[in-house]
């Protein structure tokens, strides 16, 4: 059972450890909502750079039911470029002519006025997509995401736009945008996102410059501003905790955008379409602009290259250090370091967010310290259980329930083999028992004699308990006890002596009992002796007694058989008993006698007073 409850454990280390390498689903969508919520730990912040004209409920009552003619959009661009707007995005797919013939008029207003559109990726069609020149260090196309078609605006907004950017988002695996690609690719061409074509226009470039190497893409660059460092995929994370100032463009005040990139969207009820992110429901023009203030700011979320191997120690180290813990450390302090570890991954976690950044994913790391934790706590706890109940049954018959309760709390005590210890010992018989096995072999009654025997050894075995001592066995109507373990007793020899004083006591007391039924009477002789032994757990790891061994204990029972060549004596004890008892615990010297075994005398007392 030790094996297993160490052996479980270490799977599970090993287990999680290589389910957090290999990843899959279960590892991305942990790492993922551990994203959300350090996403959510953030503080709003305003953008000073971009803002937003919202085509709402109240635009829709003033100009009219969307989609709204492209004079419209183009009043609207222009009444932006009056108010000093900078870049202006119609994040819009122009993919059809207009009804109303406006084309034209827009093309001349996207031309003039500095004008960035949408394109989207598509998996069936392929019409009008504009590539954007880009400078290539190392080849990206393998690691971009691929579409089978760009449907883009229609060829006389695609020319005249400054700027065609790609609209399309990509969830992660449970359907929240928390990512976007900077460029995706269709065959060998190259499109860029939005935000991309936004700083491109900003700056006057041609293109931008995209680096790549055998692990894929690391970074994406417009000449002019920060370098943007991507996954292998091009794809920056979003941190969502941008604001943007928002105005309706129902309104006839837009000076507030003086100055910013101004972004177009749809906010109606029915137009407005909606994505999931870490902070709940956004309009889908939203990640162009969070994506846009990041890479304008140029303070990208980072996965350091080192992240995946240090989470990977992190793991296995700690699901080690946990076994190895709740092996050997009392429970408070497993508690105590359940409690600090969580919490130092939790804030390393989160430090590594707001100082620099960096996802760091921790959550393969508590699991680990979770779930080891507990199987391996479940093991131990078990093991100690059954180890409970084992003393249990193997003591509670022979010691005082209150020792028996420290040996369960303290199970080390009762380990196998043996250890010297000095303590004292007992041995008590009934002296001249045959007249009173004969009485009830006479009356055919063997089971009186069984209940005789039975509540003899009873009364003596609780007065024994009740001073600690220990009874190691019963021997037919003899008992033998021992002090100073398993339980330790300072005073063992007073306690040994005490013992056999009430002992007699008590036999006084029964043997007026018996007197009243008629029986003969019953006297008992008790040795009592102090010296040095072997005690400990007697036998095989699975069938043992815990018992002791040594001289000291054969001249207990050597003195207990001299009782009989003095009748006035119950008690004899040895002077090594008596060296130790107090002094308010007075003795007699009854004699130097020579036991069987032992070459010297040996002097023999019992006590003064019953």
């Amino acid at each position: 059972m030790k094996k297993l409850a160490l052996i479980v454990p270490l799977l599970l280390v090993l287990l999680l450890t290589y389910v957090h390498y290999s990843g899959g689903q279960i590892v991305e969508i942990a790492k993922l909502k551990q994203f959300d919520l350090l996403q959510q730990t953030d503080e709003p912040v305003l953008s000073s750079d971009i803002g937003i004209l919202t085509i709402d409920e109240a635009a829709i009552e003033k100009y009219g039911q969307w989609p709204w003619s492209r004079q419209v959009l183009s009043g609207l661009v222009w009444d932006l470029r009056e108010a000093g707007a900078g870049i202006i995005v119609l994040p819009i797919l122009f993919s059809e002519e207009d009804r109303l013939g406006g084309d034209k008029t827009l093309a001349i207003t996207l031309h003039e006025n500095g004008v960035v559109i949408a394109q989207v990726g598509s998996s069936q069609i392929n019409k009008n997509g504009v590539p954007r020149g880009v400078a290539k260090i190392g080849d990206p196309i393998p690691f971009l995401f691929e579409w089978g078609g760009m449907l883009g605006p229609i060829p006389i907004l695609g020319e005249m736009a400054d700027g065609v950017g790609v609209l399309n988002t990509v969830p992660e695996i449970d359907g929240v945008v928390r990512r976007l690609p900077l460029m995706m690719s269709i065959g060998e061409e190259v499109y860029p996102s939005i935000a991309v074509e936004v700083l491109r226009v900003a700056t006057g470039n041609p293109s931008y410059q995209v680096k790549a190497n055998a692990g894929g893409i690391s970074a994406v660059r417009v000449k002019g501003f920060p370098v943007m460092k991507t996954d292998q995929n091009a794809r920056i994370w979003l941190r969502w905790n941008k604001q943007f100032d928002t105005i309706s463009a129902a309104s006839t005040d837009l000076s507030a955008f003086a100055g910013r990139t101004v972004i177009i969207g749809a906010t109606a009820e029915g137009i407005g379409g909606m994505i999931a992110s870490p902070t709940g429901e956004q309009y889908n023009y939203i990640p162009a602009a969070v994506s846009l203030q990041t890479l304008i700011e140029g303070e990208t979320i980072q996965r350091p290259y080192w992240a995946h191997t240090a989470e990977l120690l992190t793991t296995l180290l700690l699901g080690l250090f946990i076994v190895l813990l709740v092996r050997f450390a009392p429970y408070w302090l497993i508690g105590l370091f359940f409690l600090a570890e969580i919490g130092t991954l939790v804030y390393g976690s989160l430090y590594a967010w707001q100082n620099y950044l960096y996802l760091l994913n921790v959550t393969m790391a508590l699991t680990t310290v979770l779930v080891v934790g507990l199987a391996a706590v479940f093991g131990r706890f078990i093991i100690e259980f059954k180890a409970k109940q084992l003393i249990r049954k193997q003591f509670e018959h022979y010691l005082d329930p209150r020792q028996v309760a420290i040996l369960q709390k303290n199970p080390e005590m009762l380990k196998l083999g043996g250890e010297r210890i000095e303590m004292s010992f007992l041995f008590s018989d009934i002296v001249g028992f045959t007249p009173i096995s004969e009485h009830f072999k006479n009356n055919d009654d063997p089971e009186g004699l069984c209940d005789l025997i039975n509540d003899y050894l009873d009364r003596m075995t609780k007065i024994i308990n009740n001073n600690g001592g220990c009874v190691d066995k019963y021997m037919g109507d003899c008992i033998m006890a021992f002090w100073n373990a398993p339980v330790p007793c300072e005073n063992h020899a007073e306690m040994a002596v005490k013992s056999s004083i009430e002992i007699a006591i008590e036999t006084e007391l029964l043997k007026e009992e018996l007197a009243s039924r008629g029986l003969p009477e019953i006297k008992i002789g008790s040795g009592v002796n102090t010296g040095d032994c072997i005690v400990g757990n007697m036998g095989s790891k699975t069938r043992f007694d815990y018992s002791c061994i040594g001289d000291a204990v054969n001249l207990a029972a050597r003195l207990e058989a001299q009782t009989r060549q003095y009748p006035n004596c119950t008690t004899l004890y040895s002077s090594y008993t008596m060296e130790q008892l107090p002094d308010s615990m007075k003795s007699i010297e009854i004699d130097k006698v020579k036991v069987k075994g032992k070459e010297e005398l040996v002097t023999v007392y019992s006590p003064a007073e019953y």
